[in-house]
């Protein structure tokens, strides 16, 4: 079940294309997910259109934009180019994961599967722009060091479970986290837990011999 969502304030830029595109690839994977989300941003992006269409009477009634819209109507129809239909799973040791059709795009963008510490998995995907984003999959009984944020990190959960001692989390659940926040993901699902998250800089480790990481964490995470 679905218990973490964007807020509000988020749903409402991302109905106005206010995003930064990696935020924005998030939201709408979430959507995919959640019709709960995604019936907010249909009802902000209705509003929004009412009160554009509002401002633009007048607009549309001079001289100048009828004469625009002639020259737009005669120009030649494009010719449409049928996109190829994009993959709808990632795998993984024979696993495989059905992904939001807004992330379906990447699936060729996606990077190998490495083996981190422990039972953790990452696959980095080049979604272009800033920030860095990856699948990353814990086994059960894999867990991600303790750490801080030294940016934004969000993430959404594509399938299983985790918990982080701060909540716990199951898939289409969307994820905010900034400096303020330490956690430590683990996942104790039976079928592990695939995430999609995106960071802005590399994680701060925080506990024990992970600290150690730290010069390199860029190279991980």
């Amino acid at each position: 079940m679905i218990n973490r969502h964007p807020t509000d304030e988020r749903l409402l830029a991302f109905a106005r294309g206010a995003l930064a595109g990696g935020e924005a690839l998030l939201i709408a994977a979430h959507c995919d997910m959640c019709p709960h989300c995604a019936a907010k941003v249909q009802q902000f992006t209705e509003t929004e259109a009412e009160s554009a269409f509002a401002e633009s009477d007048n607009i549309m009634e001079s001289p100048a934009f009828s004469s625009m819209l002639a020259s737009i109507t005669q120009q030649p129809v494009a010719e449409r180019i049928l996109a190829k239909e994009q993959d709808e799973f990632i795998e993984l040791d024979g696993r495989k994961f059905k992904l939001p059709r807004s992330l379906k795009r990447y699936s060729h963008s996606t990077g190998n599967w490495s083996k981190l510490v422990g039972k953790l998995w990452q696959a980095p995907v080049d979604i272009g722009g800033e920030g860095r984003a990856n699948f990353i999959y814990m086994e059960k009984g894999g867990s991600v060091p303790e750490h801080t944020h030294k940016g934004n990190e969000l993430t959404l959960v594509i399938n299983g479970a985790f918990s982080d001692g701060i909540n716990d989390y199951d898939s289409g659940d969307f994820i905010a986290m900034n400096d303020s926040h330490t956690h430590a993901p683990f996942s104790e699902d039976k079928d592990g837990c695939l995430v999609f998250t995106i960071v802005e800089e590399p994680l701060h480790f925080t506990s024990g011999i992970a600290r150690l990481l730290n010069p390199f964490s860029h190279l991980f995470f």
